[in-house]
């Protein structure tokens, strides 16, 4: 049997404070924005591609 108690809303009187004191964890604020997300997942592979090609470019030998 499931204890119905344990899914019940706080008091009146403690919601509001435990609101307030609950603080949301940074990975879960920065998972909940898609635009962040959007923005990481393209500006990570262009940053490591673009070093990656510098240091391509950098290996070609000078020609005589």
């Amino acid at each position: 049997m499931v204890d119905e108690q344990s899914n019940a809303s706080p008091p009146e009187g403690g919601s509001a404070n435990s609101a307030e004191e609950e603080r949301i964890p940074a990975m879960q604020s920065l998972l909940d924005n898609p635009f962040l997300l959007l923005f990481i997942g393209v500006a990570v592979p262009a940053v490591f591609y673009t070093i990656w090609g510098v240091m391509e470019v950098a290996q070609i030998p000078i020609g005589q």
